[in-house]
């Protein structure tokens, strides 16, 4: 597999996220943000049990048994993502779409702190990267 195998995924990653905020703000247009942000976990939940089960991976599941502080950190990952969506369609409900998604990226700003605390390192291109999309973000969502 290619070093730079993860672009092409993070690449579609970011397609799809930016459909999210979209499709989101027209489904709130008469749905509560609650029951659209379960909606939404379902749909993702059966996706990924197709992937699951279509790739083979069914059985990578039992690895978690084995190794109760990975399955722990997962959990707190998963904790983690259903607050996201839920303040994320709360925010979209009530907010514009841009603004709101700008703000989300902060997210980028505060995952490099804890890679940093993680012990990665940052070049100094990355670090400028990081700076700008904090900027940015803060100027779309502020202004």
């Amino acid at each position: 597999m290619s070093e730079n195998f993860w672009l092409l995924p993070a690449l579609l990653a970011a397609v799809f996220a930016a459909m999210v905020p979209v499709f989101g703000k027209i489904g709130l247009d008469s749905a509560p943000a609650t029951a659209a942000a379960v909606v939404r976990s379902l749909i993702m939940s059966a996706v990924l049990l197709t992937a699951a089960l279509g790739g083979g991976h069914w059985r990578d599941l039992g690895w978690f048994v084995c190794r109760p502080q990975s399955l722990a950190f997962i959990i707190f990952s998963g904790l983690a993502g259903g607050l996201s969506w839920l303040c994320y369609f709360v925010a979209l409900k009530h907010g514009p779409v841009a603004k709101v998604a700008a703000a989300d990226k902060l997210s980028v700003a505060i995952a490099a702190v804890a890679a940093l605390l993680l012990g990665e390192r940052l070049s100094a291109v990355s670090a400028t990267g990081i700076a700008l999309i904090t900027i940015g973000a803060v100027m779309v969502a502020l202004g």
